[in-house]
């Protein structure tokens, strides 16, 4: 293998970077801020793991080279072709790896799910979608805490949101972004009739540091309530709830998880820094449209994925052509298969138009 794989898996940046978040936490002070000291500790960890992967592979491919030249003096290759299919599936996951190449591929994750018309059957869906997603992460390690949630009167979500935190959870996460289509037989239709459902789902990446999206306060109007829901003791006791409105562009975001106001307007802020930089995002994308002509946005009505439950079964990605016949581990949380067809994609379409 040529040393120069080690480059293409970013392996010297992925170090230097490790080696900055070190030398923050070295810093005298680093745990007086517990939630970034956690943030920074398991950015670094998650680092030091990928490289270890890559430093581990590198050294067992080299001895497994060595060891060829032996046994095929020897004419005693059945060891060596045990080993490979092992090597292979190894260097196949670091290969999906190296499709989290955006720019923010490697933050946590804001995803939003909200429910389209149709009343009790839509806020329905959106309860599924939220379950599908929380089954991923739970596959993946990572940590999810809902900021809000608008529960339906029956059943399910009208809106929620929640923060997804772990290794690469954007990169995963950003595929899902868009309009999912759901049809089955409703359990709320007393004539068994057929349903076609839509919710909107949002997935933007969220920001640590102030300076990575500038914000002006004084464009930000701050309003508290009483919490309900999640938040522990404290709900509907205190006005800890925050509602943000950037009032240029009327973003409106609130948080009432956290227990203290201040932690539930921290939390709002990143969300808020994140839908901004998703507008500035937005309006390149277009830019790049206007002069290129030929691509569509994900907009209400052109959905990105159909889940079939009646009178098949069939999950279908309609960016990238992904299918499978078993919904139920789709809706359980196996979306592995759609993510990979997705990053895929993006790459082929880059190189198209480059």
């Amino acid at each position: 293998m040529p040393p120069s794989l080690g480059g293409f898996f970013e392996v010297t940046a992925k170090k230097e970077k490790i080696h900055a978040l070190e030398s923050e936490m070295a810093e005298p002070g680093f745990w007086s801020d517990q939630t970034r000291a956690r943030e920074v500790s398991q950015r670094a960890a998650d680092l030091r793991k990928g490289v270890e992967v890559w430093e581990t592979l590198a050294k067992d491919i080299g001895e497994l080279l060595e060891y060829a030249e032996l046994v095929v003096s020897d004419g005693e290759a059945e060891e060596l072709h045990k080993q490979i299919p092992i090597i292979e599936k190894r260097l196949d996951a670091l290969e999906f790896e190296t499709l989290f190449s955006g720019a923010y591929d490697d933050h946590n994750a804001i995803l939003e799910i909200h429910a389209g018309s149709g009343g009790t059957e839509a806020n329905d869906w959106s309860a599924m979608l939220m379950r599908m997603f929380m089954r991923y992460a739970e596959k993946k390690h990572w940590k999810v805490e809902v900021l809000s949630e608008s529960r339906a009167e029956e059943v399910g979500y009208k809106s929620v949101s929640v923060r997804v935190a772990g290794r690469f959870a954007y990169g995963h996460l950003k595929s899902e972004a868009g309009v999912h289509r759901l049809v089955r037989i409703s359990p709320f239709d007393a004539e068994s009739m057929r349903h076609t459902t839509f919710a909107l789902v949002d997935v933007l990446p969220e920001f640590e540091e102030a300076d990575e999206v500038p914000l002006d306060m004084n464009d930000v109007r701050v309003d508290t309530y009483l919490a309900s829901g999640h938040g522990g003791q404290g709900v509907q006791t205190t006005y800890s709830a925050i509602r943000l409105v950037h009032e240029p562009t009327g973003i409106m975001v609130t948080c009432q998880n956290e227990r203290s106001q201040q932690q539930n307007k921290e939390a709002a802020l990143r969300v808020l820094r994140s839908k901004l930089l998703q507008i500035e995002i937005e309006k390149k994308r277009k830019e790049l449209e206007h002069i290129r002509g030929d691509v569509k946005s994900a907009e209400w009505g052109n959905q990105i994925r159909s889940y079939v439950l009646h009178p098949y079964k069939m999950v279908k990605d309609h960016r990238s052509g992904v299918e499978t016949q078993n919904a139920e581990g789709v809706l359980d949380g196996d979306l592995d298969a759609f993510v990979e067809g997705y990053l895929k994609g993006q790459v082929v379409s880059k190189a198209k138009s480059s």
